[in-house]
């Protein structure tokens, strides 16, 4: 339970200290104390009545009374210390005026004054640390039943969680000590707990100590190490949960309430890209942004991250009421100053998107409403094509005539060689952003990249209903692989690039080698303390029609450079369509459309996209079914 001392109290207590604190001022100034009440005892009293108004008015002007004590620290004893310093030059200025004015007799000591402010801020700051004392040493007392934690890393995060831990007895965890591989921590202490030794030795730990859980207080931990503690912890049956990775800390503080279950992210997670934080602020802070497909995985993150920045308006496009909805009510209860416009809106109603666009006149627009899902779109090629590409042209146009001055397309790896119609479709619509800022010199740009993990509809959230429903997991192929990367990293690298772009580009990050699918499943079942083929059972269902066993990120005729981001690439030489302008091949598929030709689509997409295999793939896939 935490003490709770009110202000009133603290003012008493603090006018009593300033009346023992002349006293001892004399009592230590006087030689002969008996010679106080002829001589002194006037000035006396004019310094303890100039002192109990003028300190308390100056404590209070200066917040003394606005602060919680029992979180005091450095910077509350630096406000003690200004505090003390101040009244006390202001009683020292009022005390002698009034003795040069005659107001009392003889008994006048400059150096009680100086005795005074020394035993002022002893008090005055005793008493204050006194509270956060008493609140500490209730709060530390452990609870029977408090879990005991070992905590992974005896760094900055590793001593805050601690710190917390120990003030808030509520949390119901006891920490016993820390692992850590740095040679130099290792067998000293930290917050009184031992740093016991490298991360190998945990299982010794453990039993030793009769740990219950084990913290992993590294916000950057590589997923070598995150897999290290897993392995170690799996065969103890002890349960582990890590802090968030570096993105997801992105506006947040570090505290115990932010921890969370390990997932197969963390095993994902690469060497964190580095952040300039101060690129994303000026390309947001103070403008209007519109975001659309704003309620999706990518979209509503964009919408959080952006927020930070103190953007001028946030505008949520979505065609999804109850998605935006939500996302809207989150983002007003974290940051309810900020001015946010929701907008139900189909991004192929020209009309409805123009007049958006006239309404709100957003300075910044990330597109990022798409048709996604590769099985649906090869059995729906139409409405792929008017959400995917005439969406996409309707947002880029609409932009251009509004004077929007940034414009940031997400796009994906599948549009490198599409062998699908949803590939097909995001290459055209890389293709409508770059030929627009190629013919205005604006800042349109694009951005690819993998797969993102935790979106809606993606293998993870798939995995875990499969896990939870006692298996089995279905993959389509043994060694189907892909690029993977966390939804707060995804969002970070379009900021970045928006903040970057000058126009033209397509912008992609250096996300590692792929992943086996397989090898993901088997971690995310042993994460949920299982085995693979014992307790969940992994089948093969064959490859679906459109997917290739491994994407690209990187086209190999292509040359990328460098940018001032050392994790992001940028490439100016996009390839064009193949003997048709992209102007006459929006005009076809208007009309394949309008008359409902989905096989006539795909055969264009495979003749005018380069590279593209969408009927080699359908007929490669109808030839399996027939085996």
């Amino acid at each position: 339970m935490k003490l709770n001392v009110r202000n009133r109290f603290i003012l008493m207590a603090d006018l009593l200290l300033i009346t023992i604190s002349i006293v001892l001022s004399y009592y230590l100034r006087l030689e002969y104390f008996p010679d106080f009440k002829t001589l002194y005892l006037t000035s006396a009293l004019w310094l303890l009545g100039i002192s109990l108004i003028v300190k308390p008015l100056t404590f209070y002007f200066l917040g003394l009374y606005r602060r919680i004590w029992i979180y005091a620290s450095i910077n509350e004893l630096k406000l003690i210390a200004v505090a003390v310093s101040l009244s006390t030059l202001i009683v020292s200025a009022l005390y002698i005026g009034f003795y040069w004015l005659g107001l009392f007799g003889p008994g006048f000591s400059r150096s009680v004054l100086a005795i005074d402010w020394l035993l002022s801020l002893i008090l005055i700051g005793g008493s204050r640390l006194m509270y956060r004392l008493l609140a500490e040493t209730n709060a530390s007392r452990p609870d029977s039943k408090a879990k005991k934690v070992l905590v992974i890393g005896a760094g900055d995060a590793g001593s805050i969680m601690v710190r917390e831990m120990q003030k808030n007895s509520q949390i119901n965890l006891q920490p016993i000590g820390f692992l850590d591989d740095d040679p130099l921590k290792q067998n000293r202490t930290l917050h009184d707990l031992p740093i016991f030794g490298p991360v190998k030795d945990l299982g010794h730990v453990v039993e030793k100590n009769e740990i219950d859980e084990v913290i992993i207080a590294i916000p950057s931990a590589p997923g070598r190490m995150v897999r290290q503690v897993a392995e170690l912890c799996r065969p103890l049956g002890i349960p582990f949960r890590t802090m968030p990775g570096i993105y997801e800390l992105l506006g947040g503080k570090v505290n115990v309430s932010r921890l969370r279950e390990v997932q197969i992210t963390d095993l994902l997670r690469r060497e964190p890209a580095r952040i300039h934080e101060e690129w994303i602020g000026e390309s947001i802070r103070g403008k209007i942004v519109l975001i659309t497909g704003a309620g999706g995985s990518i979209g509503s993150e964009l919408c959080r991250q952006t927020a930070r920045w103190q953007p001028k308006e946030l505008i949520m496009l979505g065609h999804g009421e109850n998605s935006i909805f939500e996302v809207y009510m989150e983002l007003k209860e974290n940051f309810p100053e900020l001015q946010i416009s929701p907008v139900i809106a189909d991004v192929r109603d020209l009309d409805r998107i123009r007049e958006v666009f006239g309404h709100h006149q957003p300075q910044v627009v990330f597109h990022t409403a798409a048709h996604k899902h590769v099985f649906l779109m090869q059995l729906n090629v139409n409405d792929a094509i008017t959400n995917n590409v005439f969406g996409t042209r309707n947002i880029v146009d609409t932009a251009d005539e509004f004077g929007v001055e940034r414009l940031v397309l997400i796009t994906t790896d599948k549009a490198v060689h599409p062998a699908n119609v949803y590939g097909a479709t995001k290459r055209l619509a890389e293709m409508v952003v770059l030929e627009k800022a190629n013919k205005t010199k604006k800042a349109f740009s694009v951005v690819r990249f993998g797969n993102v993990l935790g979106s809606r509809g993606s293998v993870v959230p798939i995995f875990k209903r499969q896990i939870a429903a006692g298996g089995p997991i279905s993959i389509t192929h043994p060694d189907m692989e892909r690029f993977f990367m966390t939804i707060p990293e995804a969002v970070h690298l379009v900021l970045q690039a928006a903040s970057m772009g000058k126009g033209g580009e397509a912008f992609l990050l250096n996300m590692g080698e792929q992943i086996k699918i397989l090898d993901l499943a088997e971690d995310l079942i042993r994460l949920s303390g299982l085995q693979p083929g014992k307790d969940i059972e992994i089948i093969f269902t064959g490859i679906k029609s459109g997917e290739k066993l491994r994407e690209e990120l990187w086209e190999k005729d292509k040359n990328y450079e460098g940018t001032a981001h050392p994790d992001i690439f940028r490439s100016q030489t996009e390839s064009g369509l193949k003997g048709l302008s992209l102007e006459d091949l929006m005009s076809e598929l208007k009309n394949l459309v309008e008359e409902d030709q989905p096989e006539k689509i795909i055969a264009l997409l495979d003749k005018v996209i380069p590279d593209c295999s969408i009927t080699k793939n359908i007929e490669h896939q109808n030839l399996i079914d027939e085996i």
